[in-house]
């Protein structure tokens, strides 16, 4: 079973290292899911989950040895959205329709691993990630502004997240001592962080200052109940101390098509996330992935998940690279990280009900920032027009929009920018020069009124027939009107034929055949030639006319033998042109002199 491969000869050493970065990794496992939880405005219970089965699941079956994956900020924001046409205190069917959420989004990533459609993910645009990251993560802080400010959020899921702050904001008064903690939460946080790079600690600096904090709440009295048994300031609540038992979720079936495009972006989504840190990583390392692998783990992950109360997850970038950074080995660590997490849960839970919601909304504030890549927005937007439009729109559309759709509108903007770029086909004539040099035609070149020599480069589908009927029919024209019988076109770099221009390319071949012209398709590389051969092209053909790309022990190139092959027809008696006779004065080449450039 290829899962179990990197355990048949695991040794102490990676075990130890395994553990010890899966402790680490822990660490800031347990504070992430408890504050991604309150960002999908699900218990804290169910991020705690997920970091322990979602985690477990996708580290047995997954291909990368440092991938860790559980709860994300970007995924927990799109289960929000999703969820948002449920009423805000149903709380029960809002956990049933997450459960049901993890299931379909693990149906359709599994869908994904068995056509074996991985590989496809990596031809979407790094800049749609990149816009819906930025996006994600402003909607992440704005998110967070009523828990540190000690106020309840108003207004419902169906509204836009900017009038909800509006909403939330007007008329109410700030909780003072919530706020207090928000500040020092991320004081604290941005202080503990610049030690742990100095003094090159292990990343335990998230959950050092969740503990610390609630410790202070907890001596001031702010998070012990009171009179009517409140608090000063809101808890995240208690965590029971005890694992989910396996749970087949309510199915309303009203709820599939409201959640069908959140589970569809969270799908992709989470893949993206998945594998472009795996690939990442992999770079440092020289791991070799298995796409489609890490595809079906994903989908296992949040399918079992779905069945075990988990919050849907993905890739987490914060803890895969903790993960390689502490020496992690193989995919045991990811186990043994669910486990850690497991038994704090276990022996640690009640303690939760002290935890301040504005000590998570400080980390979450931080985790925001983090997420925001300067860096890598102005390099983008003064690299390529293309890819800074990609991002505004996703970012726009996933602050104005909704998050989920800011996923699959960047992946179809991507799609439709690129086919018209994949659709460029070039074309220019060649020339023989004087020199015996098949090259570029220059200005400066004379025109060869005997041989037309047209080179053809790029992508020949259906979206590129425009182009290429283009090409075809202006260079039948000025034979026909330079009265050229000869025309030597050059196939070497076209590429993925499809029916529509193979159809383009046989009808021209008919046309110049009634026209008395003698095309001859050179360089012809095998999947061309193969299209042609099905359509039955060598019926009414000539198959001497077909120059197939050379072999590797051919020194000479296909292009050089049909230029010499249309030279020996035309014959030395029916070339006039003075362009050709100049070669002849200058030296024989037409036997060994043509160089291909």
């Amino acid at each position: 079973m290829y899962f179990l491969k990197d355990y048949f000869h695991y040794s102490w050493d990676k075990g130890r290292s395994d553990l010890i970065a899966a402790l680490t990794v822990a660490a800031i496992a347990l504070p992430q899911s408890m504050a991604y939880a309150l960002i999908a405005g699900v218990d804290p219970r169910f991020g705690l989950y997920s970091a322990i089965f979602v985690t477990a699941i996708a580290s047995i079956f997954g291909s990368s040895s440092h991938l860790v994956n559980g709860p994300t900020s970007a995924i927990s924001l799109v289960v929000f959205s999703t969820l948002a046409f449920i009423e805000p205190d149903a709380r029960s069917d809002a956990y049933e329709a997450m459960f049901l959420l993890g299931i379909m989004v693990g149906t359709i990533q599994i869908a994904i691993a068995v056509f074996k459609l991985g590989d496809l993910t990596r031809y979407i645009s790094e800049s749609v990630i990149l816009g819906f990251m930025t996006g994600a993560a402003i909607l992440l802080a704005i998110g967070q502004i009523g828990n540190s400010l000690g106020i309840r959020d108003k207004g419902t899921g169906h509204q836009q997240i900017f009038y909800r702050l509006w909403l939330t904001l007007t008329g109410a008064t700030p909780n003072y001592k919530a706020l207090t903690i928000t500040i020092l939460t991320v004081v604290l946080a941005l202080a503990f962080r610049q030690l742990v790079r100095k003094y090159r600690l292990p990343q335990m600096d998230m959950l050092v200052v969740l503990v610390f904090v609630s410790i202070l709440a907890y001596l001031f009295g702010w998070s012990v109940p009171g009179i009517g048994a409140k608090t000063a300031v809101a808890v995240a609540g208690t965590v029971p101390a005890s694992l989910p038992l396996p749970h087949i979720p309510e199915i309303k079936f009203a709820w599939i098509p409201a959640m069908s495009s959140g589970a569809l972006a969270i799908a992709f989504l989470g893949l993206l996330e998945a594998l472009a840190i795996a690939k990442s990583i992999a770079n440092q390392t020289g791991q070799s992935l298995d796409y489609n692998r890490q595809c079906m783990a994903e989908g296992l992950a949040n399918l079992g998940g779905g069945f075990l109360q988990c919050l849907p997850g993905s890739g987490s970038l914060t803890r895969s690279a903790i993960n390689y950074q502490a020496g992690a080995k193989t995919r045991f660590s990811g186990i043994l990280a669910a486990l850690v997490v497991a038994v704090t849960l276990l022996a640690l839970a009640p303690l939760t009900k002290y935890i301040p919601k504005s000590v998570l909304a400080g980390l979450l504030i931080i985790t925001a920032a983090r997420l925001i890549d300067l860096k890598r927005l102005r390099y983008t937007f003064r690299a390529s027009n293309f890819d800074a439009i990609l991002v505004t729109i996703t970012t726009f559309t996933a602050l104005f929009i909704g998050v989920e759709y800011s996923i699959l509108t960047g992946v179809a903007l991507s799609i439709l920018l690129f086919v018209p770029r994949a659709a460029k086909l070039k074309g220019g004539e060649l020339v023989v020069s004087n020199e015996g040099i098949v090259r570029e035609r220059l200005i400066s070149d004379p025109p060869c009124t005997s041989i037309i020599l047209f080179d053809l480069e790029g992508e020949i589908f259906f979206g590129a027939a425009p182009e290429l009927d283009r090409y075809l029919d202006n260079l039948k024209k000025r034979a026909i009107a330079s009265e050229i019988h000869y025309i030597v076109l050059r196939l070497k770099r076209v590429r993925n034929p499809d029916i529509v221009c193979i159809e383009r390319l046989e009808h021209f071949l008919h046309e110049t055949k009634k026209l008395g012209i003698v095309v001859l398709l050179a360089g012809v590389r095998p999947d061309l030639f193969r299209a042609l051969s099905n359509v039955d092209i060598e019926k009414w053909f000539p198959r001497d006319r077909i120059f197939l790309e050379k072999e590797e022990d051919d020194r000479d190139s296909a292009t050089l033998k049909a230029v010499r092959h249309a030279y020996a027809v035309l014959g030395d008696n029916a070339n006039t042109c003075e362009h050709c006779a100049a070669i002849e004065d200058n030296d024989p080449r037409k036997a060994s002199l043509y160089y291909l450039i």
